[in-house]
């Protein structure tokens, strides 16, 4: 559960992030940014996997490009569900997924598999 919620607190920040560099990506308040975050973690865990099983042959003719596409399609049902949360557009949900997606993975090199912060110790 802990570590659902450390991903859901690095998803809000990316998409804070993606709302302030992007000016078709916008929230009402920060209720709607947190309720988006949690929501994008669900469907995350529940309708990718189903999604990318069922785009799996256009992901591999395209060199997994299309993962990309994927994941501003996620974000663009996220948004079609959260009142507050509004995307103008296809490229400004293409730019907010590379963003959220550059975010978690500098968030998450840090965060082991059991969402604990993992301290990186050198030995010499």
């Amino acid at each position: 559960m802990i570590g659902f919620l450390l991903r859901a607190v690095i998803s809000a920040l990316g998409l804070w992030i993606a709302s302030e560099v992007l000016s078709g990506l916008s929230f009402d308040s920060t209720a709607q940014l947190i309720v988006a975050a949690l929501l994008l973690g669900v469907v995350n865990a529940v309708v990718r996997p189903l999604a990318f099983i069922l785009t799996l042959p256009l992901t591999v003719v395209t060199l997994g490009l299309f993962l990309l596409v994927l994941n501003a399609g996620m974000l663009a049902l996220v948004a079609w569900i959260v009142p507050g949360f509004h995307i103008s557009g296809f490229w400004t949900a293409v730019g907010a997924a590379l963003i959220l997606s550059l975010v978690s993975w500098v968030a998450s090199s840090a965060i082991g598999s059991k969402g604990k912060v993992e301290v990186f110790i050198s030995r010499r």
